[in-house]
């Protein structure tokens, strides 16, 4: 028999998980969960003795409880701040459990606070001045948030509204002291089988971590052990409220060992352009790469591409060598016009502003170059650098002649926290005017990615916005590399042409 130990996250008691478990039950399950000590377990909402110490002890007292007598094997699920306690406890008894389930959850790092993994950077804010005010109080915690503002803790899609009432209604303060006190892990849960359950329309996919992997990040290089599955839920971050059968069928196969594999970092070599593009040479100078038309003269035209990300800042290489990127580049220098792809600082969801700092200043170098013709640049933004168009829409400069967004993130995702107004390009579009704005959408992009790109173009709808679509129906994000077909030749082509054909005019 299979014992499912079940940890909810931040503010929530044992209720979220009651549909969920008794579906596990029917299934033949046992199920126990946990009620964490201030949030629906004894004790008070708050108070410094209330840390996560505490909550991993409440999680340790339910594995001893149950034992593993019996051929039953304990699965402990964490959902949400719920992981922490969830690797203390399995850290401190790793003979007793058979695999962890990390619910729409980062991977906790040993010396990191559960603070760090709040995706909210006001929320952040908030709870280190509350900390520093009255940690020592007796009511030291973290108010729940208000309904309209679970949003901020994650994505309420397709959570009804009674079970979003419900939630609000029972939601208890969290103990600072449990989002404030560092995991301490001795790696001894190393060795338990684990599976990650990526909730799509909170902005997780397997394809990102597998990008994050190959960028070389070094916290997520365990997840390419064989012993490490993922599989993905098309839903919100509460799938417990919003689609609690279909977790719970979740939950049984990743117990189960199934779901995807990822690729050890490296075990792939990089494809190629999928184009046959010529192998025009770089000029590099400083974070900028520029690929001429061999025997250029004069001054030309010039497309600027502006890499995705948050890519981090140990990644090798760094994007403008990624194939795709250069690929786009030597296409452009090919086709008359100056290539330039560039390195910016978008290591995390906090950096955009760096990151438009930097591209603004690479742009200003490539007009200043006398074989760049300083009145004829299009930019051309790719997936996660979606929210920098907004700047550009905003000032439209004359010599802008073209902007494109290549399966662009146009908002921010459920799981960023909130965005600097400024980076938000559906509220930038209106001021666009007769600037030519170019989108190539991928058909089978993922649903929160894809919501941000109807939000955005509702709003160029509304406000008569010129936008071309380059649509790829049967293209994921990515599509270059992971879906290397003729019709994703032919969306390249259409995209550089319609590009061109408003950069050249």
């Amino acid at each position: 028999m299979t014992v499912f130990i079940l940890v909810s996250g931040v503010f929530t008691g044992p209720h979220v998980w009651d549909a969920s478990a008794a579906a596990l039950t029917g299934a033949g399950a046992e199920v126990h969960a946990v009620a964490l000590t201030g949030l629906g377990g004894p004790g008070p909402g708050g108070g410094t003795d209330v840390d996560l110490e505490t909550h991993i002890a409440d999680v340790v007292a339910v594995i001893d409880a149950v034992g593993r007598a019996d051929g039953r094997e304990i699965v402990l699920v964490g959902h949400d701040y719920g992981v922490h306690p969830v690797l203390g406890a399995a850290d401190r008894r790793a003979g007793s459990i058979a695999r962890i389930i990390c619910l729409d959850s980062g991977l906790p790092q040993d010396g990191v606070p559960a603070l760090a993994a709040v995706p909210d950077q006001g929320v952040r804010e908030q709870v280190l001045r509350a900390a520093g005010e009255g940690a020592r109080e007796a009511d030291a915690a973290l108010p729940p948030p208000a309904r309209d503002a679970w949003r901020l803790w994650g994505s309420t899609a397709d959570v009804p509204d009674a079970a979003l009432d419900r939630l609000t209604a029972l939601a208890s303060p969290q103990p600072l002291g449990t989002l404030l006190q560092p995991l301490e892990l001795t790696g001894a849960a190393a060795t338990v089988a684990m599976a990650g359950v990526l909730c799509t329309g909170n902005g997780a996919s397997i394809a990102m971590v597998q990008a994050r992997l190959d960028f070389g990040e070094p916290s997520l290089q365990a997840l390419a052990d064989p012993r490490v599955t993922f599989l993905e839920l098309d839903t919100g971050h509460w799938p417990m409220l919003s689609d609690p059968a279909a977790l719970a069928a979740t939950l049984l196969r990743a117990a189960a060992g199934e779901g995807r594999r990822l690729t050890p970092r490296g075990a792939t070599p990089a494809q190629p352009f999928l184009l046959d593009v010529p192998g025009t040479p770089r000029e590099r100078h400083d974070n900028i790469d520029l690929y001429l038309p061999p025997g250029a003269r004069g001054p030309l035209p010039a497309v600027v591409l502006v890499h995705g990300g948050p890519v981090p800042r140990e990644a090798r290489p760094t994007p403008r060598d990624w194939p795709a990127l250069t690929g786009y580049a030597r296409y452009a220098a090919a086709e008359g016009v100056v290539g330039v792809t560039l390195d910016h600082r978008l290591h995390s969801v906090a950096d955009y502003g760096t990151a438009a700092g930097d591209v603004a200043d690479a742009v200003g170098r490539v007009r200043a170059d006398p074989r760049v013709d300083g009145d004829r640049i299009a930019l051309w933004f790719f997936s996660g650098s979606g929210p920098l168009t907004a700047d550009w829409m905003r000032r439209t400069p004359p010599w802008l002649r073209c902007l494109a967004a290549h399966y662009p993130v146009m908002a921010p995702l459920p799981n960023w926290g909130r965005l600097d107004s400024r980076f938000h390009p559906a509220e930038a579009v209106a001021h666009a005017g007769s600037l030519p704005l170019v989108l190539v959408r991928a058909g089978l992009e993922t649903t929160a990615v894809a919501a941000t790109v109807e939000e955005f173009m509702t709003a160029a709808r509304t406000c008569g916005a010129a936008v071309e679509v380059v649509d790829v129906p049967n293209g994921h994000h990515d599509f270059e590399t992971v879906d290397r077909t003729d019709e994703s030749r032919e969306a390249v082509q259409r995209a550089m042409r319609t590009v061109l054909r408003h950069l050249t005019a």
